[in-house]
């Protein structure tokens, strides 16, 4: 400290408020305390301001000492070999965006890769390493879709790290066992602690986390509390039953379609109609049985309809909705809802006796055949019910490029996701060489990962075909991008062929040939990229 400072320091009291005005009208419109007009006062303000930080950061009292947190739990699962650790940290330092948006060129997206990973990760049962825990924690953050996964490989730590951080606070909701109170689930008075004083989404991840495991103490805990709850928390609570749906759950489900919330007699209704040999089952398909009869008097059997001509109070207080959309007609509105709560094992029987794939292949009259075939379809749907799904698809190859049943193509997706893995894949792989890519997006997301050979095979042969015929590139985009992350790595070898600049057409669209060669150069990159992974991933073989 100069003599000046020393000087003022000692002359002036602590005039903290003084000093800030001083400074913020200027030392020409008013003298320091203490100081004389002139040159040097704007000196003297600040050896004056110095003193008074000096002194004021002295004169603090030391505040009580937080309490230490307690150590981060230990993790018993073996570590990431070092070249998948390394890995992991190249993954977690890509960020969207890095690019700069526009042409992606030929670089894999790794951020894309990131949930494979963790996938794969999972499946050895590795331990994340430590170091690496805040930026997984960030890139979940980011994408609710990487949550599970990083989660699970994340462990006890990553919850350690959440209460200490608020950003990262979502890990306590979203992993079971996540909440400060959360018991252990083999402590029966925690968990019932926690049921009727926890937060609601505390009991939403603990009533989850018990079905997984006691499907009955899971239910048994949400009757007891049942009549308190409000509305729209039954409506969620309810939901949950869906994870282990069993024969068990049906008293109690229909004891749910008296509630007074309408949404929560649908949802039990809709579980009900998921177990086929319920009462409810039963009686929609008394119900359905009267509207839906086959004509045997006409040249070719034909099914013939008769709609509700009414919604009664029986039907609705087993789920009917009786008020239909706007540009519905009430009586196809009920009869939808029929149809599809009815078990589909009452319609050989109702039907002559026939199979599903002769059932959807008869006439149907006076237009009712959309309604009936697409109720058919949200029925196979629900029950999951794999005969009916495959014939309400139909062939892959059918010129309307769909089924008897299946009017969209989210539909079909929904009907695909009934089949084996296996099943799907032949059926998409039909329908893309028969109607090619451009209607077959919808269909892939429901295909299993990796492709089986068929659909890689069909996929790639399709974009080929799409490259030479000089088609639009960029409306590829998305499909391209399935393909990095879908197709099976061993495949890579097989399309080195592909990444040569093809001579353009003459009607192609500028640049395409280029654009084409570089996105197949980053898919071939890409799928050695996962092959790569997955061989970092894969337990050392011990030493002979």
């Amino acid at each position: 400290m100069s003599r000046t400072t020393a000087t003022v320091a000692a002359s002036l009291p602590d005039h903290w408020e003084e000093l800030v005005t001083t400074a913020l009208l200027g030392t020409d419109r008013r003298t320091p305390p203490g100081a004389a007009p002139g040159p040097r006062a704007p000196s003297a303000l600040l050896d004056a301001a110095a003193a008074a930080t000096v002194r004021r950061r002295a004169g603090l009292r030391p505040a009580r000492p937080a309490e230490r947190p307690r150590p981060a739990p230990e993790d018993p699962r073996p570590p990431l070999p070092p070249a998948a650790a390394r890995r992991l940290a190249v993954l977690l330092a890509d960020r969207p965006g890095a690019s700069g948006g526009g042409r992606r060129g030929a670089s894999p997206d790794l951020m894309e890769l990131l949930p494979q990973w963790l996938q794969a990760a999972n499946a050895h049962g590795y331990a994340a390493p430590p170091h690496a825990l805040p930026a997984l924690l960030d890139a979940a953050r980011g994408r609710t879709d990487l949550r599970p996964a990083a989660l699970r490989f994340a462990g006890p730590r990553a919850l350690w790290l959440a209460r200490l951080n608020p950003d990262w606070r979502f890990a306590l909701r979203a992993a079971p066992g996540g909440g400060p109170s959360a018991p252990d689930l083999r402590d029966p008075q925690g968990i019932r602690r926690l049921w009727q004083e926890g937060l609601f989404a505390e009991r939403v991840t603990l009533l989850t986390a018990l079905r997984s495991r006691d499907a009955a103490a899971a239910r048994a805990l949400l009757e007891e509390t049942w009549a308190t709850e409000r509305a729209e928390d039954r409506l969620m609570f309810l939901d949950s039953l869906r994870a282990g749906l069993g024969p068990d759950d049906e008293p109690f489900l229909e004891r749910a379609l008296a509630d007074r919330s309408r949404n929560v007699r649908a949802t039990a209704a809709e579980l009900l109609s998921a177990l086929p040999a319920s009462a409810l089952a039963a009686r929609m398909a008394v119900r359905a049985a009267a509207c839906v009869a086959v004509d045997r008097t006409r040249d070719v059997p034909t099914i013939v309809v008769e709609a509700p001509h009414e919604c009664d109070a029986a039907m609705e207080r087993d789920g009917v909705a009786a008020k239909a959309p706007a540009g519905r007609g009430e009586r196809s509105w009920w009869l939808g809802q029929l149809v599809e709560a009815t078990p589909l094992g009452t319609w050989p029987g109702r039907l002559g006796g026939r199979t599903p794939e002769e059932i959807v292949a008869l006439p149907v009259a006076d237009g009712w055949q959309g309604e009936l075939h697409a109720a058919w379809c949200r029925a196979a749907v629900r029950q999951r019910d794999a005969a009916w799904s495959r014939a309400l698809l139909g062939e892959p190859s059918a010129p309307e490029a769909g089924g008897p049943g299946a009017v969209s193509l989210a539909e079909r997706a929904r009907l695909l996701a009934t089949l084996d893995a296996g099943e799907r894949a032949v059926w998409v792989a039909g329908f893309i060489e028969t109607h090619g890519l451009s209607e077959a997006f919808q269909l892939l997301g429901v295909c299993a990962v990796p492709w089986a050979p068929p659909l890689g095979r069909a996929v790639v042969d399709a974009l080929n075909i799409a490259r030479d015929a000089g088609s639009y590139p960029w409306s590829f985009s998305g499909v391209m991008g399935l393909a990095e992350r879908c197709l099976d790595p061993s495949e890579a070898n097989r399309l080195d062929a592909l990444l040569a600049i093809p001579d353009e057409p003459e009607d192609a669209a500028p640049g395409a040939a280029s654009y084409w060669s570089e996105a197949f150069q980053r898919l071939v990159t890409t799928l050695r990229l996962r092959g790569a992974m997955l061989a970092e991933l894969a337990p050392e073989e011990p030493a002979p």
